[in-house]
């Protein structure tokens, strides 16, 4: 999978961008503007403008705008006869000077709506002849950089003596994703964004559900696989003409991405960007700021490619079949076996407390200096002695009962044929977090107290701690185990991946918002054991002890607010709330047995807070989360809910034959 920190690292020195748009982003698929892709980029812009970085445009479009109009003028004033005539096509150099100003226009209007001004430059590639018009324009450009002015180029089609582009080798450019090539090197660009409408370079057509995303273009690996369609829809382009530019300005030493302005997929549904979570869904409207960010969106462009691709890279597929093959080994080891993994782990986080400290507290500062809300950097944080905490957890785990391959019940079928139910692993798991780093310690030991395979997700804000976690607590595992037993998913592109493999993931656990579980269950045909924002209400009956009242709903309130069993409204909400209520404080046994019977949740008490609701405190030793559905498990989900059930039959030659030779008996055995 993709290595723990971003590979495009190169990023963070990115101080020069130019951003081309092309005719299929400006326009939609019946050649009128589309505004709200060009609002989208021009508000990224505007970020980018305001986070320091010097921004360069280079806009197609204009014949596609021309075109338009020019076919609507025509329309309106053609007879009858006129429109029984065969149409010609109009010519390209007027729909070019017809579609330029308008387009112009458009761009002027939504910066200035941004408080950002824009700039026309319009070149050919006879300019670029004169050294003295580079030197020009070089200087201009300088000059529109300083005053945080963004220049705006577009080949000026309508005066343009080039006839035909593809074939014209003398040419300097010859459309305007090779000018951006171009004007990459002229104004020694750090980054070239060429932007689409595809989320960028495919292995097939990207219609294609089983056609996968290049992020790294390696040409010894990928000229032969890939294959082009038609040039673009409206303009003269296209992505043949976008890897020929992002070829030449990558081997001349500018980093070049192909991606789109709105990425919108499976994964990007799922794994879309807030200020505060990365766990929500919609349009990603951030593409350029988060290739910026170093992440692996769009297809890289680089001189020296292969250090940017991960040297073994795993496909989500070999990595759920590696956590099943390494499960199965697991299941195989003895009881005490199994018990000294999970002391060893213990061991180990212990041991590396100071490191692990470390890394966690750059994520802390990261996500504090990012704007990240309260509560989401209380549950990133490890606070001193945790790690000890989540260790004791562990060797408690430890030291339970064995669950795997408990004898549940015991049935004589017939004479000497013994039927037995028994406990097993579910096989492998797949879990998405985020923000609580400790939630994958609980989990990881969870799945080898059980027996399953492990796949983690954890949130972006906790990468730097749940990588060093994860590192830890593999580092533990016996190698006639392996460490592939638990694989952390870095990358959100390998979630969608992951999401199809119902024949290999046998249990996904989403740990997030109500959003987040509905989304996951409408992407998957894998069961779901969904970890959503759960309702923690306490109903203070009128016989209820006030003191011990007020004592529960201040403790289920700031015991620990961040959490999902802390209380959620305040006192008087819960007056008003009688009807919803979860935990009742109340002296009358009666009311008490009705509201235990009859309250539909999946944890109800009585004269306790709902602080209780949690796996420790159960006596279950850690939890993966807490199930707020009603199949299988509910409530804190241990051991027991990471299990399923099978049956052995053992018997001395029995058949059925119709019945006829076998007497029933369906008598209960002890246990043995």
């Amino acid at each position: 999978m993709a290595p723990a920190y971003p590979a495009r690292s190169f990023m963070k020195d990115v101080k020069r961008i130019i951003i081309k748009v092309g005719t299929a982003v400006v326009t939609r698929n019946d050649g009128r503007l589309a505004l709200g892709r060009l609002g989208a980029l021009c508000e990224q812009v505007k970020e980018l403008n305001t986070l320091g970085y010097e921004v360069i445009m280079v806009t197609s479009g204009a014949v596609g705008v021309g075109r338009q109009r020019l076919k609507y003028r025509k329309l309106v004033n053609s007879s009858f006869a006129d429109l029984q005539k065969p149409q010609m096509e109009l010519d390209g150099k007027a729909c070019a000077a017809v579609g330029q100003s308008g387009l112009m226009a458009l761009y002027d209007m939504l910066f200035t709506q941004l408080d950002v001004s824009s700039s026309q430059l319009l070149v050919t590639d006879n300019d670029f002849e004169n050294p003295n018009f580079r030197e020009r324009l070089r200087e201009t450009v300088e000059s529109l950089l300083d005053l945080k002015v963004i220049p705006v180029f577009n080949e000026n089609d309508a005066v343009s003596t080039r006839k035909a582009p593809y074939e014209d080798s003398s040419g300097i450019f010859w459309d305007n994703d090779s000018l951006a090539g171009l004007l990459a090197m002229e104004l020694k660009a750090d980054l070239l964004v060429l932007l689409s409408d595809v989320d960028g370079l495919y292995n097939g057509p990207p219609s294609d559900p089983q056609s996968k995303i290049i992020h790294t273009y390696i040409k010894d690996k990928h000229h032969n696989e890939i294959t082009f369609g038609d040039k673009s829809r409206v303009g003269r382009g296209g992505m043949t003409a976008k890897v020929k530019a992002a070829i030449v300005a990558s081997t001349s030493g500018t980093p070049v991405v192909i991606t789109s302005v709105l990425c919108f997929g499976t994964y990007k549904m799922l794994w879309g960007e807030s200020p505060n979570s990365e766990l929500v869904s919609g349009f990603e409207s951030q593409s350029i700021i988060n290739v910026l960010r170093g992440e692996k969106i769009g297809t890289l462009f680089h001189k020296d490619a292969s250090l940017w691709e991960p040297s073994k890279d795993v496909t989500a597929r070999e990595m759920a079949v590696a956590a099943r093959e390494s499960s199965r080994r697991l299941q195989n080891l003895s009881s005490d076996e199994r018990k000294k993994i999970l002391l060893d782990v213990a061991d180990a986080l212990e041991a590396n407390i100071d490191l692990i400290r470390a890394e966690n507290e750059a994520d802390v500062a990261a996500a504090q200096e990012a704007g990240y809300e309260k509560s989401l950097v209380a549950r990133l944080t490890l606070k001193p002695g945790k790690v000890k905490s989540l260790a004791k957890s562990i060797r408690t785990l430890a030291n339970m009962e064995d669950p795997i391959n408990q004898i549940l019940k015991r049935m004589e079928v017939a004479e000497n044929l013994v039927l037995e139910k028994t406990s097993c692993p579910l096989g492998v798991l797949l879990i998405v977090f985020e923000s609580r780093p400790d939630a994958l310690v609980q989990i990881a030991s969870l799945a080898i107290r059980s027996g399953n395979g492990l796949l983690l997700k954890g949130g972006k804000e906790a990468m730097r701690s749940n990588t060093i976690l994860h590192k830890v607590i593999t580092g533990a595992l016996p190698d006639n185990v392996g460490e592939k037993l638990i694989g952390l998913v870095t990358s959100r592109d390998e979630i969608a991946d992951l999401l199809k493999l119902d024949d290999v993931i046998d249990l996904v656990i989403p740990r997030g918002s109500n959003k987040l579980v509905s989304q996951i269950k409408a992407s998957t045909k894998i069961p779901v054991l969904g970890h959503a924002d759960g309702v923690c209400h306490v109903y203070i009956d009128k016989s209820a002890d006030m003191v011990m009242a007020k004592q529960i709903v201040m403790d289920a309130k700031i015991d620990y607010p961040a959490a999902c069993n802390a209380m959620d409204p305040g006192f008087e909400d819960i007056l008003l709330s009688l009807k919803t209520e979860d935990c009742i404080v109340t002296s009358d046994d009666k009311a008490a047995a009705t509201f235990l019977r009859q309250v539909d949740s999946a944890a109800v008490f009585h004269n306790a807070s709902t602080r209780f609701s949690d796996g420790a405190r159960f006596g279950l030793g850690a939890e993966v989360g807490i199930s707020t559905g009603r199949i299988h498990a509910r409530g804190p989900v241990g051991v027991e809910g990471l299990l399923t059930t099978r049956w052995i039959l053992q018997g001395t030659g029995q058949v059925v034959n119709g019945d006829k030779d076998v007497a029933y008996t369906h008598k209960i055995l002890p246990l043995q």
